[in-house]
């Protein structure tokens, strides 16, 4: 009787630890999209027992830049609003006194993903993200339910999460269309004994006024 040889599973398992081509063209792709992305440092939490107080910074880059860079990826030019969007994504992370800067920096990379061009749009972001978090948080009740008022209850805030979230995509896109939409004139003609018409024209309607 033929016995296999005792190293044919450390190739087989060599064989498939390998990359294929593709894998390594998305790796590669991955890493200089990495490099070419332009995002902000992410948040350091600080909670000082003592004052109950909770300090808001960044990691790895001078306050000042880092700060300028949060900015742009919320885009925005003003400090206050900047301040107090970061104190509310802040609070976020902070559970009783312990930290969870981990919270604060997911709600940030929502920002980034959506890439807002205003305050609006920074704070539907923000919105979004927290959101997110909660309906996991309520996902993660519901899976772990012992009585069945616990799932209900559980069940229905999932609900109401879910739709508020999707609620909240829906109007990011109609906020950003209504930005979009622009008046443009091809071509204005003035005949004899005619008159310019001023507004929406669309090519082959016709008038509801008859005479």
């Amino acid at each position: 009787m033929s016995k296999t040889p005792k190293d044919k599973g450390n190739d087989q398992q060599t064989k498939g630890s390998e990359l294929t081509e593709a894998e390594t063209n998305v790796v590669a792709d991955l890493r200089e999209r990495k490099r070419s992305r332009v995002r902000a440092p992410d948040i350091k939490l600080n909670f000082d027992e003592d004052t109950r107080r909770l300090t808001v910074g960044h990691k790895g880059k001078d306050p000042k830049a880092a700060c300028a860079l949060a900015m742009h990826e919320l885009g925005t030019v003003d400090y206050r609003f900047f301040e107090g969007v970061m104190d509310q994504v802040a609070i976020l992370g902070q559970q009783d006194s312990s930290i969870s800067e981990t919270a604060s920096n997911f709600v940030m990379s929502v920002v980034a993903g959506v890439g807002p061009q205003d305050e609006i749009e920074a704070m539907l972001a923000i919105q979004m993200g927290a959101i997110h978090q909660a309906t996991m948080t309520m996902a993660r009740r519901l899976n772990h339910v012992k009585t069945l008022p616990q799932q209900d209850s559980a069940e229905r805030a999932l609900n109401k999460l879910a739709r508020t979230f999707a609620s909240q995509v829906e109007t990011l896109k109609r906020y950003r269309s209504k930005a979009d939409q622009t008046v443009r004139v091809e071509r204005v003609e003035v005949k004899e004994g005619g008159q310019a018409i001023v507004g929406n024209v669309q090519n082959g309607g016709r008038s509801d006024d008859k005479k």
